[in-house]
């Protein structure tokens, strides 16, 4: 990589960590900041994500911070994102489910003009969960593969192994066992009795068994 390249490369990051930076003010200066930040779990940068020089990831910059830490695209799945996008877009504007709270919580919160939102769609479609197709890969249903689906199927439709190598799926386990304790702190510390224990090394060897090569 050439000198221009890295300085074009540095240069991108440090715009993104801006705007990034100033979106998040809003909430992060509110009184109901806590609860916000409670939304989402922390752990995913600008950096992460796909394409960032892209606009569909400059809007989610802009906007997709102003109320919740950002959010993976990974995290619903194509058919979802629309729905979930349009719901969010109401709540920026101060509408929503908690009516006079919602207004002052939204208080200085910027929404997406109608294309914006449209751009921020179709960001999220293209780079959303790929699910796995159980007739591809049967063995999702066998008794091997319960940690798999219980521990995944949590949050989000069960992914596609071949979304990622068979050395990336540890890192990005690791960073969802992260989320999910972070998660579990919000209703208890505790396990539950009667839980099922699950262990990321099973749950590693399904994904890794079927990654792509």
């Amino acid at each position: 990589m050439g000198i221009a390249a890295v300085r074009s490369s540095i240069f991108l990051l440090l715009f993104v960590f801006s705007i990034a930076t100033r979106a998040e003010k809003p909430w992060q200066d509110s009184p109901h900041g806590p609860m916000l930040e409670r939304i989402i779990p922390p752990g995913f940068t600008p950096a992460m994500l796909p394409e960032p020089a892209s606009r569909g990831a400059k809007l989610t910059q802009r906007y997709c911070v102003q109320c919740h830490n950002l959010a993976n695209p990974a995290m619903h799945d194509a058919v979802r994102w629309p729905s979930v996008v349009q719901r969010m877009v109401p709540r920026m504007e101060g509408k929503g489910n908690m009516g006079k709270l919602m207004a002052e919580m939204m208080a200085g919160v910027e929404a997406p003009a109608p294309e914006e939102t449209k751009v921020i769609v179709a960001y999220h479609v293209k780079h959303g969960q790929k699910a796995l197709d159980p007739e591809r890969i049967p063995e999702v249903n066998a008794p091997s593969a319960e940690p798999f689906r219980l521990a995944c199927g949590q949050c989000h439709v069960l992914p596609d192994p071949r979304r990622h190598t068979a050395k990336e799926w540890p890192a990005v386990t690791a960073r969802m066992q992260k989320n999910m304790d972070w998660m579990n702190r919000v209703v208890g510390s505790k396990a539950v009795p009667g839980e099922p224990q699950l262990r990321i090394e099973d749950i590693n060897a399904f994904l890794i068994r079927y990654a792509r090569r």
